[in-house]
């Protein structure tokens, strides 16, 4: 750096040049980047099968990629897994939001882990936008005591455009817990009332949250979420509102005897319990296992999950069947043409789509 102190002008006066500015990375750090060794199929269900919580999370998220290549490797995981899968109580937990799923799963796992001992998996499904199809995926901080425990594992996944509030992926996540030594599996769903199908036909077991004050008889006989309901519990029964919550109670209870008994022959209990101050848990799980006792003695709980399987089967076909309609390249330039069309009021839109119904499968 040239200094204008040095120069005749400025005689008697003399200013050091300096040293060079040292560069702000370390020359002394290696330079080298680190690349995860891609497991083989093998490996992967090798270390799912010793119960490596690593290898499980990556093989979850092989899962929910929509990648093809992904998919089809995650295929061949499952199905090796298979064999080793079912050995499970499934557990379907759902409600309003803020009724208080992800902090009674706390005090039900917690409960349960030192009452039976074992394994808990807890797939926790969070809702995805519609404008920026991003999650927040932060249930797993209300799951403190829960969080820190090694036999535990919290998997968060978002429900990327899936209706019945569980993600596309779930049921097949489970066959992985299941492989991975987890002998219950906890499946939260999203807060979304009254459309919870997709959630009752891969578990054993429907629990729903309720919280008093939420509605009359009128809106607890109301079809839908209530009638395939295994259990209702009345969260935040303490304090000054546990007058409330019993008589919410109540009315639950009248209200179901306007349904049809369920195939399984079991009629939902209505239980109140305070999932912040953990009373009236093991009231709960007494009655899941009551019900689980229940359904293998009259055989209804193999009968369910070969029910459940054949469902799944044919929601696969039609999630292929669509994806295959939509990925397919002639149909794909056929779509802006037909939304034009629609939008120019030129074809009806049932018009539209089965013109291009029609040309996919002349295809």
């Amino acid at each position: 750096m040239e200094h204008p102190e040095n120069s005749e002008e400025y005689k008697g006066l003399t200013v050091n040049s300096g040293v060079a500015q040292p560069s702000i990375i370390n020359p002394y750090i290696k330079r080298h980047r680190f690349h995860r060794r891609e497991l083989s199929v093998a490996d992967m269900v090798e270390g799912i099968l010793r119960g490596d919580v690593t290898i499980l999370s990556q093989a979850v998220t092989l899962v929910e990629s929509v990648n093809p290549d992904h998919q089809t490797k995650a295929q061949e995981v499952i199905e090796r897994c298979l064999p080793h899968s079912g050995k499970s109580i499934r557990i379907g937990i759902s409600g309003v939001p803020g009724a208080g799923k992800s902090t009674s799963i706390d005090e039900f796992g917690c409960h349960v882990l030192d009452r039976t001992g074992g394994k808990l998996a807890v797939l926790a499904i969070d809702p995805s936008s519609e404008r920026s199809k991003g999650s927040i995926l932060g249930d797993k901080t209300r799951m403190e005591k829960l969080a820190v425990r090694p036999e535990s594992f919290i998997r968060p996944s978002p429900t990327a455009g899936s209706l019945g509030g569980v993600a596309r992926k779930t049921r097949e996540t489970i066959i992985l817990c299941e492989a991975a030594g987890y002998d219950k599996i906890f499946v939260e769903t999203v807060g979304v009332g009254q459309s919870e199908t997709a959630c009752h036909s891969m578990v054993d077991f429907f629990l729903l949250i309720q919280l008093a004050g939420t509605g009359d008889e009128l809106q607890g006989i109301k079809r839908g979420i209530m009638e395939i309901s295994d259990g209702i519990v009345i969260n935040k029964c303490d304090g000054n509102n546990v007058d409330k919550c019993q008589m919410a109670a109540t009315n639950f209870r009248n209200a179901l005897h306007f349904f049809p008994m369920p195939e399984s022959g079991w009629l939902p209990k209505v239980l109140c319990y305070s999932g912040f101050y953990g009373t009236g848990i093991k009231e709960i799980w007494d009655m899941i296992y009551q019900y689980i006792d229940f359904v293998k003695a009259n055989g209804y709980f193999d009968y369910r999950r070969n029910e459940q399987s054949k469902y799944w089967m044919y929601e696969t076909i039609n999630e292929q069947l669509r994806l295959n309609f939509y990925n397919n390249p002639d149909i794909a330039a056929s779509l802006e043409a037909a939304e034009q069309s629609v939008l120019q009021g030129h074809k009806t839109s049932f018009a539209a789509a089965h013109d291009l119904l029609e040309r996919y499968w002349s295809l």
